[in-house]
């Protein structure tokens, strides 16, 4: 099984490489936690997606002390245009744009996740068991409590799913700014706010996929551009939009729901948070206080 990192990301409401800012005593970055439970889960290959103006910055930092771990590869996310008559701009096209950089790299069923999120070991587990034998559009996601998800520092972006009897995906709304007001979680839209279940199941952008996925991702890619016109400077061709279209054709998406309390570097104020949350992981016997033995 590979996993596929999301790192294409230039952070920034964060103000910089969030990616590769350590929260570890010894120099680890969210990343090395991610890569560390996956590996204990039994991945082999380890796929980043990244700007290629990065390369050199990711291999320096974490792919040479991977090495020795798992087979580490290098996909690049561009700024081109993915459609004739597009323009070209700085921002990325979108994580689901992304992924396709990955597709020469992927050796059947894959897991993908972001850079800058910690998940939990549980989450690795349970994608990758469920995804052994699948094939087509049979698909899974690591469902997170809405709850566990936020940021005490601002708004976040966030997949609220509704599930069915049976744990499979029937739709998925990407709310791109949630965040507690009076204690409250709620989304903003049409220059309102409102209420979302705290208990609601969200996708944290953690996918168990087959290689059927990018041959969808390339159909489905004009209508979504095309449909987004309006606001192409900013149109982003998310994972989860690209989930809920499958949904409708037939493909199944089970919710494998974990209890984990996400974490993660949003804003600068949320790295001293990560740092006292991993030390305490360290403490309790999680995590080794040395992740890799070259580090």
């Amino acid at each position: 099984m590979n996993l596929v990192i999301l790192a294409a990301g230039m952070g920034s409401r964060y103000g910089g490489l969030k990616q590769i800012d350590p929260v570890g005593k010894h120099g680890e970055f969210i990343i090395d936690y991610s890569i560390y439970d996956a590996l204990k889960a039994g991945y082999k290959k380890i796929v980043f997606i990244i700007l290629e103006e990065n390369l050199e910055l990711f291999r320096e930092t974490i792919g040479k002390r991977l090495e020795k771990e798992a087979e580490v590869r290098y996909v690049f996310q561009g700024t081109e245009p993915p459609l004739p008559g597009l323009q070209k701009r700085k921002k990325p096209w979108g994580t689901a744009h992304a992924l396709l950089a990955a597709e020469s790299e992927v050796d059947g069923n894959f897991a993908v996740i972001n850079a800058d999120d910690f998940y939990g070991a549980q989450a690795y587990a349970l994608v990758k068991d469920y995804m052994e034998d699948k094939r087509g559009g049979e698909y899974s996601m690591a469902g997170y409590v809405l709850e566990n998800t936020l940021s005490e520092n601002g708004h976040v972006a966030r997949g609220v799913c509704e599930v069915d009897a049976e744990g499979f995906l029937t739709r998925i709304d990407e709310r791109i700014q949630i965040q507690k007001n009076d204690g409250v979680p709620q989304y903003f839209e049409n220059d309102a706010w409102f209420d979302l279940d705290p208990k609601s199941a969200v996708s944290m952008n953690f996918w168990g996929l087959t290689p059927q996925v990018f041959d969808e991702i390339k159909t489905y890619m004009p209508g979504y551009f095309e449909s987004n016109m309006a606001n192409i400077e900013k149109a982003e061709y998310y994972l989860p939009w690209l989930m809920g279209r499958v949904l409708s054709e037939g493909d199944r998406v089970k919710v494998l729901r974990t209890s984990a309390k996400w974490f993660g570097v949003t804003y600068p104020q949320d790295k001293e948070p990560v740092e006292r949350r991993i030390a305490e992981l360290t403490k309790e016997g999680v995590y080794p206080e040395r992740l890799w033995h070259d580090g």
